[in-house]
């Protein structure tokens, strides 16, 4: 019998099951977001007796929570990994998503999303997610960061049908302990048995063998510059870091679109159906936007992985702002979806480009704490999309004014996108 024949399979990397309960826990994390409760936001606003601009306070707290956490997340990442942080994030924040049921009012409704489910999200969410799959990927960072994206997206195509539904043969109680079920079993358990902390733990390299890397341009031949494979094995510390103008650019950047997934997805449902549309355009447009975020993540990955970042992310934000431009200013069911389905292919390549910038920066070595404080920075921003759209719609009765500056501040963000060049670290 010919050797050939008798020679063992290669083995799946380990890094691809890292990648699979990364998409679960994507799954998990969905249940909390802007567009999941934005389908809440009506009849919740009803019962509790509160304005949307009162309600997104709730969103904007949430957000704060977790700007606060992550510092402390992305230390304890680097230290530790993300196995036993994301199964407590899991427990935690299932018990909480379990307890919105049993919530009488308003304040007791915003207590619990605050001391559980947000500090939940913050340990199994996309920090833990994405910080434990860059640490096992370079070469395919993008692709593998994309695929555990999918989970998120594949919820959010979902989510307004699943949450529609269940408020109707549930009610809204009850669908928060349906979510609250679920987010045990599909975190808790995956995350015990086969979460890993790097591929040296294992005795692997990362993507699975040698290989070559994605290269940037280099800096000046007097300073040392470590490249992506290089930067692997750079360490930076906070201050270093803070001190790079391109740390504050990313976190601009990319704070200014987290203003919309935060605040745009949770009054999109509400905006649609202020201009006279019925519910099932409402949730089909937020699908439309959503199956946009779940099917584009992978063709944003794998340009990441060979294309310049700062023209990637200029090309996501005018998309954005393009897309917003054209569902506001014409009339009708065609520009309003071909709008938001423009918006979403560039929403879609959001966190993978966040992702893979951070990490092909600043390397794999000190990513936890680096990407800790860039969440730090992002989050505050992004903590101001509720209000922003709330108070303001409350303000003018509409949601023009707030849809309008934001449009601008996408378009402002596409422009310095092209600014984004790898920080430099001298070497002695």
């Amino acid at each position: 019998m010919s050797p050939l024949l008798v020679q063992p399979a290669k083995r799946i990397f380990y890094g691809w099951i890292i990648v699979g309960v990364g998409f679960l826990a994507h799954i998990a994390s969905a249940f909390s977001i802007s567009s999941t409760l934005a389908v809440f936001l009506k009849p919740l606003s009803a019962d509790l007796g509160i304005s949307r601009g009162a309600f997104s306070l709730i969103r904007s707290g949430e957000i704060l929570i977790g700007a606060a956490a992550a510092p402390v997340v992305g230390t304890l990442m680097d230290r530790f990994g993300g196995r036993w942080l994301m199964a407590a994030g899991g427990l935690i924040s299932g018990a909480g998503f379990i307890c919105l049921g049993q919530t009488r009012d308003f304040i007791q409704f915003m207590l619990v999303r605050w001391l559980l489910v947000s500090p939940g999200d913050s340990l199994m969410g996309s920090l833990v997610v994405n910080v434990s799959i860059a640490r096992w990927f370079v070469r395919m960072r993008g692709r593998a960061l994309a695929i555990a994206g999918m989970g998120h997206g594949l919820m959010k195509v979902l989510m307004p049908v699943i949450a529609a539904a269940l408020i109707l043969y549930v009610g809204w109680r009850g669908a928060w302990a349906f979510f609250g079920v679920f987010a045990l079993l599909l975190v808790v358990p995956p995350a015990l048995l086969l979460m890993r902390r790097s591929p040296e733990e294992m005795g692997l390299e990362p993507d699975g063998g040698p290989g070559a890397a994605k290269t940037v341009d280099a800096a000046p031949k007097k300073i040392r510059y470590a490249k992506r494979t290089g930067a692997d094995d750079v360490e930076w510390s906070r201050r270093e870091a803070l001190g790079t103008p391109v740390f504050w650019l990313i976190a601009l950047t990319f704070g200014v679109a987290q203003i919309g997934v935060t605040g745009l997805n949770l009054h999109v449902f509400s905006y649609v159906t202020d201009q006279g549309h019925p519910v099932f355009v409402a949730a089909t447009v937020m699908s439309v936007i959503a199956f946009m975020q779940f099917a584009t993540p992978i063709a944003w990955g794998m340009l990441a992985d060979k294309m310049d970042n700062g023209i990637l992310n200029m090309a996501k934000c005018a998309l954005q702002g393009a897309g917003l431009l054209l569902a506001l200013s014409l009339e009708g069911l065609a520009p309003l979806y071909a709008g938001f389905f423009i918006y979403g292919i560039g929403m879609g390549g959001t966190a993978v480009l966040a992702e893979t910038i951070w990490a092909d920066f600043f390397g794999r070595a000190s990513l936890g704490k680096i990407r800790g404080m860039g969440s730090l920075v992002t989050s505050f921003l992004s903590a101001t999309g509720p209000p922003f759209f709330g108070l303001l719609f409350d303000y003018s009765q509409s949601y023009d004014l707030s849809f309008g500056i934001f449009i601008g501040m996408l378009f402002v963000s596409a422009v310095l996108s092209l600014f984004l060049r790898p920080p430099v670290k001298a070497v002695l």
